[in-house]
């Protein structure tokens, strides 16, 4: 041991200082290798599976594309083999809509009439000074046949399958309970009240019923009168189309 301290203070400090330099780089060196390893090994494990879903991603989506070129070109074929299919399904969305607008799917606007019925005193009149389910009928029913194309019964949309009946106090119409008054609003020619005016029906259920009871009854005309689409279901659960031979 004394041999080997002898030794080291022998040599000069130069090469002291560097052997201590590159004992502490090797150090440091072998410790950075040690630290970096592991780092390196888990970004590739966790790389490969990753590129794998990238490719996996990237091949359907080629195989989208390639299918959506598949369907233009079977839709091309099949418009160069009739040239009016264009013209047919334009005419088709055209009846589809006549068809939505009829059925009462549709919100629409126009030149209407507007009639609020409202309950009477409660004088002498008793019950029958009260709006009922039948009034509303018989006017709803009055406006159609004198040409109304859309009505509606407090905000109610009124389509083939709407039922209106008494409910307590209130009346039903389509799912809503309706609480009076009630508006009648309803969309036509200009001449829509005219027309009305006119019925024998209408004369005689103002004179026979709203005059003699005390009903509040009002109408104005509307420039610009509006009605909802109608909000409820049209699957008919028990009804089916009649053939062509019945009556």
């Amino acid at each position: 041991m004394s041999a080997l301290v002898g030794r080291l203070r022998s040599l000069p400090s130069v090469q002291v200082t560097l052997a201590v330099a590159l004992l502490l780089l090797g150090f440091l060196v072998a410790a950075q290798i040690a630290a970096e390893g592991p780092r390196v090994r888990y970004s590739t494990e966790e790389r490969s599976p990753l590129i794998e879903t990238a490719l996996g991603l990237q091949a359907q989506q080629e195989a989208l594309k390639t299918a959506i070129l598949d369907l233009r070109r079977r839709i091309g074929d099949l418009e160069a083999q009739d040239p009016g299919a264009a013209e047919s399904l334009k005419k088709l969305y055209s009846q589809l809509e006549d068809a939505r607008l009829e059925a009462g799917l549709v919100a629409v606007t126009g030149k209407g009439v507007a009639f609020k019925l409202e309950d009477g005193g409660q004088g002498g009149g008793g019950v029958d000074a009260l709006v009922t389910a039948h009034d509303v009928r018989v006017l709803v029913e009055e406006l159609w046949l004198a040409g109304a194309e859309g009505i509606s019964v407090n905000g109610e949309r009124i389509v083939g399958s709407t039922a209106i009946i008494d409910i307590g106090g209130s009346i039903l119409v389509n799912s809503a309970y309706l609480a009076p008054p009630y508006t009648v609003t309803a969309i036509g020619p200009s001449d829509l009240y005219d027309r009305l005016r006119s019925s024998a029906a209408f004369v005689q259920f103002v004179q026979g019923r709203v005059e003699p009871s005390g009903l509040k009854f009002s109408v104005a005309e509307l420039d610009h009168a509006q009605l909802p689409a109608f909000a409820g279901t049209v699957a008919l659960r028990y009804a089916q189309p009649a053939s062509s031979g019945t009556p």
